[in-house]
């Protein structure tokens, strides 16, 4: 047996006004799309948005359902709408943020195991590291150099070969 040890690396940035210009515009799209959200269910609104490689930013907002499992994440929305509207374009960032009146969100959102999965596929596809940016209303603002950081072991067309 041997033991091995797994470690990722991020950027920290205090404030939104710290992050290069790019990344505080992208993170600022992702807040203006909290506004699209539907979550009358859990109250817990999400916003991203997705910058392209030709320098568009598409947008998207989480949308639940009353049967649970049929709503959809505001990654996978943004990312899904980004690619049906701009075919192979390849993505260079995602910036993910969240809003509930219930409490103030302190500390960075996190994408669930399936939006992770989602953007390590379009890493694959496009042979292209996606920045990830994930932020709350208050507190520290983490920049990850790629999707595949926060999913090191994800499946891929690789577990499909023969």
């Amino acid at each position: 047996m041997q033991k091995h040890n797994l470690s990722i690396s991020y950027l920290q940035y205090h404030q939104a006004s710290e992050l290069p210009d790019t990344l505080g515009h992208l993170l600022e799209q992702a807040h203006k799309s909290l506004a699209s959200s539907y979550a009358p269910y859990s109250q817990f609104h999400v916003g991203a948005a997705v910058l392209l490689e030709n320098g568009i930013i598409v947008g998207g907002s989480n949308q639940e359902n009353a049967a649970y499992p049929l709503g959809l994440c505001a990654e996978r929305v943004a990312l899904f709408a980004a690619s049906s509207q701009y075919p192979g374009i390849k993505v260079k960032a995602v910036a993910i943020t969240a809003h509930t009146d219930a409490f103030v969100i302190e500390n960075p959102i996190s994408p669930c195991g399936a939006c992770r999965q989602v953007m390590t596929e379009y890493e694959n596809l496009h042979q292209q590291d996606i920045t990830i940016i994930i932020a709350g209303e208050t507190g520290p603002i983490l920049v990850f150099e790629n999707a595949s950081s926060l999913l090191p072991f994800s499946f891929n067309n690789k577990n499909l070969a023969e």
